[in-house]
């Protein structure tokens, strides 16, 4: 799962099956505020990017790429060829663009819950602002949709409604992620019910 720019999914709900995997993302409650639902939820799943640069690393990462393009620009520009220290700012501009990008992204998320009431999916974008999808869960189905030499698509589906989810997760994620939740729906849908009466 390691990597830039990939991101992570933390399992948190689906008792009693699946353990909390640990420190990936807040609870999910505090990611979002409809998520308190009247049915408890059978299956929660917070989807973040990879984390893998703090501020004082980034800034790091960018004093070095600085340091070594400097030296490079400074001896070209002794040798006669200015242009150089020309694109190399530029260079260094367009790397302090996309580590940017980069660190912006790390604020989304993205939110699964399966209770009884439905599946609800709550998207919070590197602006804060949030967005809120709500499936039935009464012919909903998960599908991995496989393609030569890409990523998987990871697809809830039920009639008349397609929502993809988990778009930045790799494919090892994603195909845990979708047995989690097809396995949260088996439950769902075929709970057992343990009365002490009926024991042996």
């Amino acid at each position: 799962m390691a990597g830039f720019l990939g991101a992570a999914v933390d399992l948190v709900g689906m008792a009693p099956m699946l353990p909390r995997a640990p420190g990936l993302a807040s609870r999910p409650a505090l990611l979002c505020n409809a998520a308190m639902e009247q049915a408890a939820p059978v299956f929660e799943a917070v989807i973040v990017p990879h984390r893998s640069l703090s501020r004082r690393g980034r800034r790091g990462l960018v004093a070095a790429i600085c340091l070594i393009c400097g030296i490079n620009a400074a001896i070209f520009v002794h040798l006669g060829a200015w242009p150089v220290g020309g694109f190399t700012g530029v260079e260094l501009l367009l790397a302090a663009f996309l580590l940017e990008l980069n660190a912006r992204a790390v604020r989304e998320s993205e939110l699964v819950i399966l209770s009884a009431d439905g599946l609800r999916i709550c998207r919070t974008d590197a602006k804060g602002r949030r967005q809120e999808r709500m499936l039935p869960v009464g012919w909903l189905s998960v599908r991995l949709e496989e393609a030569p030499s890409r990523v998987p698509r990871l697809r809830l589906v039920a009639p008349g409604v397609t929502e993809e989810v988990g778009r930045a997760l790799g494919e090892a994620e994603k195909r845990d992620l979708a047995a989690a939740l097809d396995a949260a729906l088996h439950q769902l849908r075929n709970p057992v019910f343990d009365n002490p009466q009926l024991r042996a």
